[in-house]
């Protein structure tokens, strides 16, 4: 295994939109949210280390889910952990690990992945990583992942590329999430990607990025070059992490970036941000319905997703395409067509019945 490769799990979100599963205090990375004995945040780990060695992957969090990385994820020390005292997006974070990695080992190339996707295929994803990681071992560039896309889906950023015979393509732009129409263009031109935000380049490339687009944030966390992998480090980051502006890597550093590339892949990806991308990703009954966790009995039901704790008798009669969600204190029985409104449902919720600690 190269001891030069390194990861960052991005591990800090909250995911809201799978309330009431994942909430604040225990957020959808540390559940097993597709049923397999393996929260996703675990999943994502041994996916990696496929490649990486264990003592190399890094997981950067918020500081209030220390305990809740450590006990998932059993194999890491502390001082692989990156505990974030605010939320500042991607950026300084990225900045961070990327000066963190330096000090260990500066001939390092690192993957920045997020901590709860769901990869169908792991040895093509581990194939592709390691592709990635040859070229930017070799090149000065910054590289993400593009997804081939197989539908013109409104939730996903895309990336344009430029066509060319070669694996990895040239980036011509990043565009937010378009609308129907503009997804269908996209996908008819045959040249954009969905952006999944996962990121390959070496230490070098990436550092040398940031001196060029954001300098304050460089000043800001060069102060703390001699207490890297120190036991001041803590205090350091303590101190002056919420200085750092709030932006994310694709805006602050990706967007400006001249020597930015794609490698077109296909290895089974969805980025489950929502309960009706977990349904597509799990298997159905003869009425399509999918089911986690309990012992169902569903009559004249269809295209229903239900979760329930671990083992819950659940019977559902007459109701189709909804969202059917228990956990100890919460039952949320929801229409799946209007499913983007479960993040400000779960406000409200919190709001009028108070949240559970």
């Amino acid at each position: 295994m190269n001891k030069n490769y390194y990861a960052v799990i991005m591990a800090g979100g909250v995911g809201s939109r799978f309330w009431p599963v994942s909430t604040p205090q225990n957020p959808k990375q540390f559940h097993d949210m597709l049923g397999t004995g393996e929260s996703l945040i675990q999943n994502t780990f041994s996916r990696l280390e496929k490649l990486i060695p264990k003592e190399n992957i890094l997981i950067a969090t918020n500081e209030r889910y220390k305990n809740l990385v450590l006990e998932h994820l059993s194999q890491v020390k502390e001082n692989q952990l990156l505990l974030e005292p605010a939320m500042r997006n991607t950026a300084p974070c990225i900045l961070y690990s990327a000066l963190k990695i330096q000090n260990l080992n500066k001939d390092a190339v690192m993957i920045v992945a997020p901590s709860d996707h769901f990869i169908e295929n792991e040895a093509e994803f581990v194939r592709q990583v390691e592709i990635a990681f040859k070229a930017c071992e070799k090149e000065d560039i910054l590289m993400t992942l593009g997804i081939k896309p197989s539908h013109p889906n409104t939730g996903y950023g895309y990336i344009q590329f430029s066509n060319s015979d070669k694996e990895i393509k040239k980036v011509i732009n990043f565009t937010e999430k378009p609308n129907l129409e503009t997804a269908k263009q996209f996908i008819n031109q045959g040249d954009y990607l969905w952006n999944a935000g996962i990121f390959v380049w070496s230490v070098k490339s990436i550092i040398n990025a940031f001196e060029q687009s954001l300098g304050s944030m460089c000043t800001l966390f060069n102060a703390g070059n001699s207490y890297w992998n120190t036991e001041n480090e803590s205090k350091f980051i303590k101190d002056n992490y919420a200085k750092a502006e709030n932006v994310s890597i694709d805006y602050g550093i990706m967007e400006g970036a001249k020597n930015v590339y794609v490698l077109p892949v296909e290895f089974g990806w969805n980025d489950l941000g929502t309960w009706g991308s977990l349904f597509e990703k799990l298997s159905k009954d003869s009425n399509n319905n999918a089911v986690v966790n309990a012992k169902p009995l569903l009559i004249d039901a269809n295209n229903n997703m239900v979760r329930t704790t671990k083992g819950k008798k659940i019977i559902v009669q007459g109701i189709s395409d909804y969202i059917i969600v228990e956990t100890e204190d919460t039952i949320l029985i929801y229409p799946k067509s209007e499913e983007q409104g479960i993040k400000q449902v779960s406000k409200d919720a919190e709001i009028k019945m108070g949240s559970k600690n």
